[in-house]
């Protein structure tokens, strides 16, 4: 179906941080399929595990015990903290899981009615669901009614959210993502989740974070509450976790942990044993590899590099980073850089309109994180200086 504004290459290859397209073009690509790829294209590692999974069980109805389900489960919790944790296959099915949750967590409590607080330039999927708790009334369009149930709040604003809490008495969450991708790369205060986690206590409600972009290393730590130093109640996952195999997490902790009981929730491949022996992997590789510190480390130096090559460069709004999580706002339109960038070998993004997103692999090289800064301002300098022309 036409669903997406495709770019005018077929790529068929890719190895590392690098792809190839049907022509034998190479390109570095620094998006790796949207913070999909953090461990590279075609790591062969995860490729054997896979291979060995698929020549002995791909696929195990959940109504049965997954040995390397229940392995992926307790490592995703000793790294995160978590109690517990369902499996399903995208980012948007760990989200609705969450909310599911926290609907039943408000029923089990009494409220008939429960309302979760998201936030304005949030994205949380595609579903119905989802797509109401996305901040984005473009992807919205459309598709009303949407979903009861949800009230908005701006970003990075505890303020907002404090007069919520004194004017919705049914309140029983808050779904909030710690860096928002699809909205621009949008870093909060440093004491935004911090204060969250207050509010959250203090009124009872759930503190649900949507790591599914800042998850599994991208912001230098495994997860990016750790940042902070605070434990959520509910945490999803997914992109990075299976490295391309489709697969997500939704974590819970103390009280959500245990509103789950059988019946009320469920998949048909989620933690199917081709997915879960994958992500296991993917997990033993970052551990084994400090993943983490080699994305906090690269990421800190390509940030400055953007800084300080575009210092004197005119219509740069702001230059913000966390990790492998860099956004370059400009003030006007940009997307023509996305195709300009493929001319020049390189796969980037542009989101919110106006701020380039990079969101590279993880195993970037020095010499290609150089490579990604050098080019992408170079095109931002000759993107600048053709609409000052113009």
């Amino acid at each position: 179906m036409n669903t997406y504004n495709r770019l005018p290459v077929d790529l068929v290859k890719g190895q590392g941080a690098r792809v190839w397209d049907t022509e034998g073009r190479e390109y570095l690509d620094a998006l790796a399929g949207i913070a999909v790829c953090s461990l590279g294209h075609a790591h062969p590692e995860v490729a054997e595990a896979l291979c060995e999974q698929a020549r002995t069980l791909v696929h195990c109805t959940n109504l049965y015990d997954i040995p390397v389900q229940r392995q992926l489960a307790d490592k995703l919790c000793a790294l995160s903290g978590m109690d517990n944790v369902f499996f399903g296959n995208s980012g948007a099915e760990a989200n609705e899981a969450a909310i599911k949750i926290a609907r039943l967590y408000g029923h089990q409590n009494g409220i008939d009615d429960p309302v979760i607080v998201v936030t304005e330039g949030a994205f949380h999927g595609r579903t119905l669901a989802t797509l109401t708790a996305t901040g984005n009334r473009k992807v919205q369009a459309g598709f009303e009614p949407l979903v009861h149930g949800f009230v908005r709040a701006a970003y990075d604003n505890l303020e907002a959210i404090g007069t919520i809490a004194d004017n919705t008495p049914n309140v029983v969450a808050v779904l909030v993502e710690p860096v928002q991708g699809e909205g621009g790369v949008n870093i909060p205060d440093p004491g935004y989740l911090n204060g969250l986690r207050e509010l959250c206590d203090r009124h009872g409600w759930l503190l649900m974070l949507d790591e599914i972009q800042t998850g599994m290393c991208r912001t230098g730590k495994w997860f990016a509450y750790q940042h902070n130093a605070i434990m959520p109640d509910i945490v999803t996952l997914a992109k990075s976790l299976g490295n391309g195999i489709p697969i997500s997490a939704c974590l819970a902790h103390g009280k959500a942990a245990q509103v789950f009981q059988p019946g009320n929730h469920g998949s048909t491949y989620g933690g199917n044993p081709l997915a879960c022996r994958t992500a296991l992997k993917v997990v033993e590789l970052m551990e084994r590899d400090r993943i983490a510190e080699r994305a906090a480390e690269l990421g800190e130096k390509m940030l400055a590099d953007f800084v300080r090559l575009l210092a004197n460069t005119p219509g740069i709004t702001e230059i913000r980073g966390k990790g492998m999580m860099i956004g370059i706002e400009l003030q006007q339109d940009c997307g023509a850089l996305v195709g300009a960038a493929l001319q020049r070998g390189l796969l980037i993004n542009v989101t919110a309109g106006n701020t380039i997103r990079l969101l590279p692999p993880l195993i970037l090289s020095d010499d290609e994180a150089k490579t990604i800064t050098s080019g992408v301002c170079e095109l931002i300098q000759q993107f600048v200086d053709k609409t000052d022309t113009a």
